[in-house]
Order: structure tokens, then C-alpha cells, then sequence
């Protein structure tokens, strides 16, 4: 699991075992360890009602939230994702997106074998 923040903004990008584990279990996680007991955590839950998706940030936690109807959608189709705004209050909003990620068509010393066949890979 990919994670990527940029001013409000987060986007999650998930493989192919990470979305079927997902919609097995209702729940992913990966962290980021900086050392010195300072560890960034974050996942996806699943929530069971809802028609969008959501967040929340409590002890050092990135969480975002899918609703039951939405995972079955994503994991069953070839659906390649979700946003929302989320709004935070005084009329802001956080943008979430949660997406399959795709194989890089450039080059890149990533390890692509868990990742969903790009589209455009056959446009070459």
C-alpha cells in the first residue's frame, strides 16, 4: 500500500493481493518507522454503511474508510478507484482517493509484480 499526502489531500494506491486481502479481511495497514519510537501508521478499513468515503487521524494513525458497498464495487470490477471531499469544517475539505495501482509504463526500480495491468500498456 502506497500512500501519498499533499496539502489536503491523501491517496492510497493498493496491489492486487492488498485489495484482495482487503476485501477478505475489511482492513489493510502499512507504516513508515523514522526512527526514535516515531512511527507513521495508515490504513483502510472498511465501514459497513456509508456512501463515501471518509477519514480520520488519532495517535499518529492515518485511517480512510470505505463503505461495505464501495469495496465490493472495487474488488469485483474493474473499477480503478474512489474519491471524495470530505468536508474538515470552516468550508474546507480533505480530497480522498483510494485507487488500484498500476504498472508504471516508464522505467523504474520498483518491484511491478503485485500491481494491476496499466491500460495503456498495449498503446506502447
Amino acid at each position: 500500500m502506497k500512500i501519498r499526502i499533499k496539502g489536503n489531500s491523501v491517496r492510497i494506491r493498493l496491489g492486487k493481493s492488498e485489495v484482495d486481502s482487503f476485501a477478505e479481511t475489511g482492513e489493510v495497514h502499512e507504516s513508515t518507522d523514522f526512527g526514535g519510537g516515531n512511527l507513521l501508521r495508515y490504513s483502510l478499513q472498511k465501514t459497513p454503511n456509508g456512501e463515501a468515503l471518509s477519514a480520520s487521524f488519532a495517535n499518529n494513525l492515518i485511517t480512510l474508510h470505505m463503505p461495505q458497498n464501495l469495496l465490493h464495487e472495487w474488488a469485483t470490477t474493474e473499477r480503478v478507484g474512489f474519491e471524495a471531499n470530505m468536508p474538515i469544517g470552516n468550508g474546507n475539505k480533505l480530497f480522498l482517493l483510494i485507487e488500484k495501482d498500476w504498472k508504471c509504463l516508464d522505467t523504474t526500480n520498483e518491484d511491478q509484480g503485485d500491481m494491476f495491468a496499466n491500460p495503456n500498456e498495449a498503446c506502447g
